[in-house]
């Protein structure tokens, strides 16, 4: 079940500005609630360069490769087969938001803490620019959940299959994913059934409709649907598409859009803006904001889901 949201007016998008220091220079990024970009990430790089010469570039790009070769029609069909089936393990969003803390993501050149942290940083920057929406705040949470598929209680996937940009297969790969060319590899690059800007499917057919490269978005996705969360669709849509960045940072794949996945893509702009510039070494008070998150779980999912 989904519940409509409010649509905020998106006439203007959400407001980036520099702020000067005392020299005159310009040197933070600030959203329009008033959250600060810090410049760099916590390597001290610019967020998502993936040609940067840092110590984890070629970890990165490997990662891509192998991700790149494996994501395919047939496996996505197979791994949403399993994981549908929801018979891993039963347990509340709090638990599995601690069962996080043992997962660091190789496929992000930004970030190298325990997932619990990022999911804070991201819902607590929200909260303090958008304070009445609370399912955002709780989406925030929960959106990289589903990276539990690297734990061994999940089938310990390896990291290519949980992590990283995702995208459409069925259809032409387009050349704004990062690392694109290793997708010459992949068995659906020559397949005629599934190269064409279409492949097999049509005109604004709809995202849910779309097959999308598998991993920890379209995991969360599932169990928070079959578990019959309450979340807004835009909720729901940022969960499953947040790693979808040939869409939302370079526009690619709007011709399989609908109109709801139009509205809802406003929010998710939105989103990613937080859940990529909130990568920081600030820690979050835990045991400070978990009451409030505990309510806004209760609201929106129950007690306990099958994962």
């Amino acid at each position: 079940m989904t519940i409509p949201i409010e649509q905020p007016d998106f006439a203007v998008e959400v407001e980036e500005k520099k702020v000067s220091d005392q020299t005159g220079e310009e040197n933070e990024l600030v959203l329009d609630g008033g959250f600060v970009v810090p410049p760099t990430n916590a390597f001290g790089h610019t967020f998502r360069d993936y040609d940067v010469n840092s110590d984890r570039r070629d970890g990165v790009e490997e990662f891509y490769r192998i991700n790149h070769i494996n994501q395919s029609v047939d496996f996505v069909k197979r791994m949403r087969e399993e994981y549908g089936k929801l018979d891993k393990v039963e347990m509340s969003i709090w638990e599995c938001c601690e069962l996080l803390n043992e997962v660091v993501d190789e496929s992000d050149p930004d970030l190298d803490e325990p997932q619990i942290e990022h999911l804070l940083q991201t819902a607590e920057a929200i909260r303090k620019d958008y304070p009445d929406e609370g399912w955002l705040h709780l989406t925030a949470l929960i959106h990289d959940l589903g990276k539990v598929l690297h734990l061994p209680a999940f089938g310990e996937l390896p990291q290519w299959a949980v992590v990283g940009d995702t995208c459409p297969v069925g259809c032409a790969f387009d050349e704004s994913i990062v690392h694109h060319q290793h997708f010459k590899e992949n068995p659906d690059y020559n397949n005629p059934a599934y190269n064409t800007k279409y492949g097999i499917y049509s005109e604004g057919c709809g995202l849910d409709n779309v097959l999308m490269s598998w991993g920890h978005d379209d995991y969360m996705y599932l169990v928070a649907k079959e578990n019959k969360s309450t979340l807004p669709s835009a909720g729901l849509f940022i969960i499953r598409y947040h790693s979808f960045y040939a869409l939302h940072r370079a526009g690619a794949y709007k011709h399989l859009m609908n109109e709801e996945d139009t509205e809802n893509l406003k929010w998710l702009k939105i989103f990613n803006k937080y859940d990529l510039y909130s990568k920081s070494k600030v820690c979050i008070d835990v045991e400070k904001v978990k009451p409030y998150y505990l309510c806004l779980i209760e609201k929106y999912f129950p007690a306990k889901l099958r994962w």
